[in-house]
């Protein structure tokens, strides 16, 4: 990326808590409904572990999608209004879907699924708005990747499984730049297998799993001070092949130590996509 505005910091690195789950043995659990009789909407507890937050601007054209499992790029939008959902599915889906081609190299690119995040407004219950995720996560599981694919393509799904399928995440900022609740991903390279722990979260009629993730004081976290409105972030959430690339890419939302203390909140989007590659093609 070219030297922008972007980033008035010369600061490499910062130390902040993240969010990791306290294992305990037992498969964690979330409800994604209300619970009854005071229930608790989860079984599990986190903890919070100090760790060195790198920053990426600094390495950026070295991070990339198959090695550390995310990669920044630039990526103007023509979309006026992020909370208009149906502008982000007749505009931003169409420019995410390219975008997601011209990254991977795949044949399809499916974008089904969007949020929208800012504190506040998810508060007041504004613009369909939900809170930054301030734990540890990965949004899909060896399990849960292949069954989502199920889930929306039907009868077409299981000729698509036979070929690699990947899913990646597109986290942007809706006004930038990001003075507040950054979002942090860890490389790919320095997660192990003993630190992905499969969770469910259980809706009314179905149940979904998602990786937490245990702490590791190897975990090598980044982020990218300052994002603007026309940058994206690609983040890998599921990777069918097995032959030692990145497969997963825990991110979290943190506390960022420099942030100033009049920061504006954070308001970010996220597109959800499955990438299909074509048969027998070495990716």
């Amino acid at each position: 990326m070219n030297p922008s505005t972007h980033i008035e910091s010369t600061v490499n690195r910062v130390e902040a808590p993240v969010n990791y789950l306290d294992v305990t043995g037992e498969k964690p659990v979330n409800f994604m409904y209300k619970t009854e009789n005071g229930a608790p909407q989860r079984t599990y507890q986190n903890i919070k572990h100090l760790m060195a937050i790198l920053n990426g601007r600094t390495v950026d054209e070295r991070l990339t999608l198959d090695d550390q499992g995310f990669a920044l790029v630039r990526h103007p939008t023509a979309v006026v209004n992020f909370y208009d959902e149906a502008e982000v599915r007749a505009v931003y889906y169409p420019e995410v879907e390219r975008l997601v081609k011209q990254a991977t190299g795949a044949v399809r690119v499916l974008v089904f699924d969007h949020n929208v995040r800012c504190g506040p407004m998810a508060k007041e219950g504004l613009n369909g708005a939900r809170e930054p995720v301030r734990f540890a996560h990965n949004d899909y599981t060896a399990k849960s990747g292949p069954q989502r694919v199920r889930d929306l393509l039907g009868d077409e799904a299981e000729a698509l499984l036979k070929n690699r399928v990947v899913f990646i995440n597109v986290w942007r900022p809706i006004r930038g730049p990001v003075e507040e609740a950054p979002l942090a991903v860890c490389d790919a390279q320095s997660m192990r297998t003993a630190d992905f722990v499969p969770t469910d979260l259980k809706y009314r009629d179905r149940t979904g799993e998602v990786y937490s993730f245990a702490f590791n004081p190897e975990h090598r976290w980044f982020y990218f001070p300052r994002m603007e409105r026309d940058e994206a972030l690609l983040l890998k959430c599921y990777d069918s092949s097995l032959d030692g690339r990145a497969r997963w890419t825990a991110h979290t939302a943190f506390d960022d130590p420099t942030s100033p203390p009049n920061a504006a909140p954070r308001e970010s989007i996220e597109a959800r996509t499955i990438a299909f590659f074509a048969p027998d093609k070495k990716n």
